[in-house]
């Protein structure tokens, strides 16, 4: 099957070489409309009972509102997260035949919003070494004043490194000074609404501050390939959801196929869990 969107060599090769890359204009100015009032519906239903200003916030959720699986509860956001060109995109860098949408999120930083501690994503998850790979869409203009991202390059190759904690209840791991990546420095990625930026699961990354006077909004859409096992006991919604235990593959319910594309849209799950982060 050919792809919606198809790589240069050039570009898959340096995704492999640095754990990022960017796709610029991949989403059409009137789709991040769409798409980007359709989420922030969402958000606004999601969060419509808090008040707090956010310097009553946790360290946490000074640093994002997060609202997760959007595409189970908006019609519009499960086209943007089921989307072929996106998971076709996946398919390419992650060079696996199927591809699996694991979660997707709301990321708006409010103005004043904190900076987003350095971390690597897929160590929060039990799921081993499975490729994956997330694609952040932006839907305003971002830099390095309002929570553009920063990725450190080739920080993937160094595989899992310790967890750290973001939502800061505990001391969180200074990753930036862990020896495997031997003071690399971040690099910051700025951004404008349709492109895409995709990292590496194992990429370390983290965002600056929000000093402006607008909140900066991001949706995420995170995709693993087909095939892989569960490899640990600790609890995440989607594998808990779906009944997969250690050693069985993950698939099922929350989950679905999203490269080769479905002839429809997938099934919503009836259990849909948190509304907002962070997850448990």
């Amino acid at each position: 099957m050919s792809f919606p969107v198809t790589l240069d060599t050039d570009l898959v090769d340096r995704f492999h070489e640095q754990g990022f890359v960017v796709t610029p204009g991949l989403l059409s100015r009137d789709e991040i409309t769409r798409y980007g009032a359709a989420v922030d519906a969402e958000v606004a239903h999601r969060t419509a009972s808090d008040s707090r200003e956010i310097a009553e916030k946790s360290r946490y959720e000074r640093s994002f509102i997060q609202c997760m699986r959007l595409w189970e509860t908006s019609s519009v956001v499960r086209e943007l997260s089921c989307d072929a060109r996106l998971a076709g995109v996946a398919a390419q860098l992650l060079v696996e035949p199927e591809i699996l949408l694991w979660q997707d999120q709301a990321l708006y930083k409010e103005a004043g919003g904190e900076a987003t501690t350095p971390h690597q994503d897929q160590c929060f998850w039990p799921i081993g070494d499975a490729p994956l790979v997330s694609a952040w869409i932006t839907f305003v203009d971002v830099h390095a004043g309002n929570g553009a991202m920063a990725y450190v390059p080739g920080s993937h190759r160094c595989g899992r490194l310790q967890v750290v904690d973001i939502t800061h209840s505990t001391e969180p791991y200074d990753i930036l000074a862990d020896p495997a990546l031997a003071g690399a420095e971040p690099e910051l990625v700025c951004a404008q609404p349709g492109d895409v930026i995709w990292h590496h699961g194992f990429c370390v990354h983290q965002a600056t501050a929000n000093n402006s006077s607008e909140e900066r909004r991001v949706f995420t859409t995170v995709y693993m390939a087909q095939g892989y096992s569960r490899a640990k006991p600790w609890p995440v919604f989607p594998l808990d959801r779906a009944g997969v235990g250690v050693g069985e593959l993950m698939q099922g319910e929350g989950m679905p196929q999203v490269w080769p594309p479905p002839d429809d849209l997938p099934r919503v799950p009836e259990s849909r869990g948190q509304a907002t982060g962070p997850q448990h």
